[in-house]
């Protein structure tokens, strides 16, 4: 974002010069994300610059897909999240336009289209500048008495942060609606359940997890994930499905499947194409079985050869072998339009309990992650990480009262504030020993959402579950938890939703043959 006005680059331009001058200068401005009014660019440019700058507006007018505060100037700014997406000038030179010298200078509209009201009767003339600029130019819409109008105002415009699409959805999403997109349930046995059922139309959950006890083969495993998806067709946001697919020692999907390296095999081929291939084949494999969502990679760097839980998940002990591998892989599974979630943030190799069994303890200062642990969470998140795993570890150098899954100093002060990572923060599973050792499931997600997690993984026991999501309400009603604190995480997850395309679709049965041939041509070209 801007911190700053330098960047400009505001030319007068006076009556004096003709209607195509004036164009062509609207253009310039235009194509950089800029009006003639203000050095503001939309799309980079923070509100509270622009407010320091004009002061407070004269007016806020709320509208599907954010926020148009106008200026005392005349200037009405677009914004959402403090962010200006669009940039309205009302200039009196823009008078000077009209209709025919749009069309001389430009040609005809990419689109066109047509508002009417009480008041105004207006064409709006889409001109698509650039991969990131629109320019519409809102005139009056021709009439016998007047056949070439002039211009009204002009807009540059730039898709915002949050889509008009996901805001119309949180705004026809109950509170409850909303509660259960956060919560990432387990399911019971083999086949739809009653339980199954609840989780879909009762409690409205966000994503299901499987896990072994789940699996029977590749057949039981499709019926069972598109019997979930006909009943969830009846909801208007589809689901995650997510499943625990690294390779390695942590491979669940069932049926005969190649083994895939461990990525400490994988980590001593050190082969960053390798690696991209490892991660299209899982993105290959859980596609197929009808999830699209991969809890992998594991970005924990094995600096603790008696740790007991990270071992040979790990791309090995350095830091940036962990951060090309890892990331790699990442990419792999992303180009198969399966989510990936990096792991377990902020570090899970240097623990010598498994946080499956208890609660982990790891005496590092904050300087100390700063030079291991956290650097390939770093790299991930510039590269683009769409989902980071909290882990459940307890840092007392940093916060000495929670685990990482449950603090604020970690999640949105480290996290979210230094690291600047704006995407969809996990829980790991709330029912490993870690937490329930120590905490009630119910406290700890409040204390998790309160800390700043978007999604609380409940993996295990439908009663659990469904405590979860009553604490929660009961955390929103009695102002615990606002709602808007809710909003921001739906906002995150039902983005992360649409970027992927999510739907309610069947899936076609698993060609297992086929899958174990591309592993096997994996294998051949990088492994063997």
């Amino acid at each position: 974002m801007e911190n700053q006005q330098s960047e400009g680059n505001n030319k007068d331009v006076g009556s004096t010069i003709t209607p195509e001058d004036l164009i062509s200068e609207i253009l310039s401005l235009a194509s950089e994300g800029k009006i003639t009014d203000v050095p503001y660019r939309a799309g980079t440019t923070d509100l509270k610059l622009v407010n320091q700058d004009l002061g407070e507006p004269k007016s806020n007018d709320e509208t599907t897909l954010g926020t148009y505060a106008t200026y005392s100037n005349g200037v009405t700014i677009g914004y959402q999240k403090s962010l200006i997406f669009d940039l309205r000038s009302y200039d009196e030179n823009l008078q000077q336009i009209h209709l025919s010298d749009i069309k001389q200078v430009q040609g005809e509209p990419n689109e066109t289209r047509y508002y009417k009201d009480d008041n105004v009767d207006q064409i709006i003339m889409f001109y698509q500048l650039n991969s990131k600029y629109q320019l519409k130019w809102i005139l009056s819409n021709p009439t016998e008495q007047e056949p070439d109008p002039v211009v009204h105002h002009i807009s540059v415009y730039t898709e915002p942060p949050i889509s008009a699409d996901v805001l119309t959805k949180l705004k026809n999403m109950t509170l409850d609606q909303k509660i259960g997109q956060m919560i990432f349930a387990g399911v019971d046995g083999t086949s739809y359940n009653q339980n199954a059922d609840s989780l879909i139309h009762e409690f409205h959950v966000g994503g299901i997890i499987f896990n072994k006890k789940n699996f029977t083969s590749p057949i039981q495993t499709v019926q069972y994930i598109n019997q979930i998806r006909a009943e969830n067709a009846k909801n208007q946001i589809p689901l995650f499905f997510g499943v625990d697919q690294e390779g390695g020692i942590v491979a669940k999907l069932p049926g005969n499947l190649t083994p895939i390296p461990t990525n400490l095999e994988i980590g001593k081929k050190n082969n960053e194409q390798f690696s991209h291939a490892i991660g299209q084949i899982l993105g290959k494999e859980v596609k197929a079985y009808g999830f699209n969502m991969n809890f992998a990679p594991v970005l924990d760097i094995n600096s603790n050869p008696n740790n007991p839980v990270i071992g040979n998940r790990s791309f090995g002990n350095n830091a940036d072998l962990v951060s090309r591998l890892g990331i790699s892989t990442m990419r792999g599974l992303q180009s198969e339009n399966v989510i990936a979630v990096v792991k377990h943030f902020p570090g899970h190799g240097d623990t010598a309990t498994d946080s499956h069994l208890e609660l982990p303890r790891v005496n590092k200062t904050l300087p100390e992650l700063e030079q291991l642990e956290l650097l390939p969470f770093q790299q991930a998140i510039h590269d683009g990480a769409d989902v980071v795993m909290i882990a459940h570890i307890l840092l007392p150098e940093i916060d000495v009262n929670n685990p990482s899954s449950m603090s604020e100093a970690i999640i949105t002060d480290l996290l979210r504030g230094q690291l600047g990572y704006d995407g969809v923060v996990i829980t790991d599973d709330m029912t490993m020993e870690a937490i329930t050792d120590h905490y009630d499931i119910s406290d700890a997600a409040v204390q998790s959402v309160k800390a700043g997690s978007d999604i609380i993984m409940i993996a295990h026991d439908f009663h659990k579950v469904t405590s979860a999501i009553e604490a929660l309400r009961t955390a929103v009603e009695n102002g615990e938890i606002t709602e808007d604190r809710i909003d921001e995480s739906v906002i995150r997850i039902l983005l992360l939703k649409e970027k992927y395309q999510l739907n309610n679709n069947q899936v076609q049965d698993v060609d297992v043959n086929a899958i174990n041939q591309q592993i096997q041509n994996v294998l051949n070209d990088y492994y063997y």
